[in-house]
């Protein structure tokens, strides 16, 4: 209880997922990247999704979050977008299968 008390006086810290209104969608390869960064603390999380039409009519999303913190808005959506692209690069369809 005291905890709760001194987070709401205080700040908390942590990071509010959603918290921030999502950017506009980035097509890159046949993906879209959305930003939606978490804010804490006066700065940005890197964090959004990932997502693809899939064969069947779906849309595939995978949620990207990164340990990032950024000072702006701006420039978080920016990191968010070229981390992203490079995961891409990197894995792929594959970020969509199970874990």
């Amino acid at each position: 209880m005291l905890k709760k008390l001194l987070g709401g006086l205080f700040g908390s810290g942590e990071a509010k997922p959603g918290n921030a209104k999502a950017a506009e969608p980035v097509e890159y390869n046949g993906y879209q990247i959305v930003s939606e960064p978490a804010e804490q603390g006066g700065q940005f999380r890197v964090s959004g999704w990932i997502r693809k039409p899939g064969a069947a009519g779906e849309t595939l999303e995978h949620r990207f979050e990164r340990s990032d913190l950024v000072p702006g808005r701006d420039a978080c959506d920016q990191l968010m977008v070229s981390k992203a692209q490079r995961y891409i690069d990197q894995v792929g369809d594959d970020m969509f299968q199970p874990r």
